[in-house]
């Protein structure tokens, strides 16, 4: 007979947290914490031909996701890959140019991705193979996060194509379409809602234990587009999500929404919010009242380093530490970040 309180003991303190329950020290993860500022990871992508060549390929992956891990001992481990492989998945041509970021072709009109949608997950397969490859590395007592950016945040890249300006102002061509090419727009929001399930969906069955929704485009919106591009397809995707049988916990990352993170919260079936670096602590608290919290320290400091940034994590951990709270960056960890600055959080909120 399997004992229970050796169940419990293997229990990811990340799950724990976003039970709710109230732990010695909070779950850290990192975001884009597999990537450029680790020397063995710019080894393993060397070796590969281009960037989303090394996202399909399972050993690889599975090797940049597991990196972090061994180094650092984070209590999570998300799968390395992009949120830009559902529009290739859609039938949208995708690369990345060197120096310059990702490139998308002309978009499919949307009957033709409406067609694709269902298959987003069998099509991109490789993905849940890295994920069940991590998974039957990793220790039972980390936990296993997949991922997929959310409809908003991934149509501003397919609505430009090749020609996009998307890293340039507050994503001005993507929003001017949403007012000027209301119906298009919301078709492709509709069409991502069900590719994105799909994907999500074959993360979980593949061993993934959470799913974040990374809204990285959230920031700058009126209140009323926020409700129309965020709100409602996050709203969609959930139940669209839970509809296919998933149960595990969902993070809703709505970055950039200032106060409407708090709207997004009470609004959006998430199990947790993840909180961007301009939240204010008291709004964190507020959130933090409704639902689990993610976040927020600032990957600039993170750069830094010394007196400010344990500063800062003291701060983060006064305000939030009594949780239910996954400590975490507000945005991606930065190419540059000294290693020994990632340490310096770890032991200073007592996870290494």
């Amino acid at each position: 007979m399997t004992d229970p309180t050796q169940n419990a003991d293997q229990t990811p303190l990340m799950i724990r947290a976003l039970r709710g329950e109230t732990l010695e020290r909070p779950p850290v993860w990192f975001m884009r914490q597999a990537g450029r500022y680790l020397p063995e990871y710019r080894r393993l992508r060397a070796e590969a031909p281009d960037f989303i060549a090394f996202c399909l390929n399972p050993e690889m992956a599975a090797e940049a996701t597991l990196q972090p891990m061994r180094r650092f001992g984070f209590d999570a481990a998300i799968v390395f890959a992009d949120i830009l492989l559902i529009p290739r998945a859609l039938g949208q041509n995708v690369w990345f140019e060197t120096g310059e970021g990702p490139r998308l072709g002309e978009m499919p009109i949307p009957g033709r991705m409406a067609e694709l949608a269902a298959g987003a997950g069998e099509h991109l397969s490789a993905v849940g193979e890295t994920l069940s490859i991590v998974r039957a590395a990793l220790e039972p007592e980390r936990a296993l996060i997949g991922f997929a950016g959310a409809p908003w945040t991934v149509a501003t890249y397919m609505l430009d194509g090749e020609h996009r300006t998307i890293g340039k102002g507050e994503r001005a061509q993507a929003r001017t379409y949403a007012y000027a090419d209301p119906k298009r727009v919301d078709e492709t929001l509709e069409v991502l809602v069900e590719a994105t399930a799909r994907y999500l969906k074959m993360q979980a069955d593949a061993g993934a234990q959470v799913l974040k929704i990374f809204e990285s485009w959230a920031e700058g919106l009126p209140d009323d587009l926020f409700e129309r591009l965020v709100l409602k397809p996050h709203q969609a995707l959930v139940k669209r999500t839970r509809e296919l049988g998933v149960t595990v916990p969902l993070i809703g990352f709505p970055r950039g929404s200032a106060a409407l993170a708090e709207r997004y919260a009470h609004e959006v079936e998430v199990d947790a919010v993840a909180l961007d670096t301009a939240c204010p602590l008291e709004v964190g608290k507020r959130v933090q009242q409704i639902k689990p919290i993610q976040g927020a320290l600032d990957p600039l400091l993170l750069r830094a380093g010394g007196d400010l940034l344990d500063r800062r994590v003291d701060q983060l951990m006064e305000a939030w530490g009594q949780g239910p709270w996954i400590f975490n960056l507000g945005h991606g960890i930065l190419p540059d970040v000294p290693i020994d600055h990632v340490e310096q959080v770890l032991k200073r909120i007592g996870a290494q």
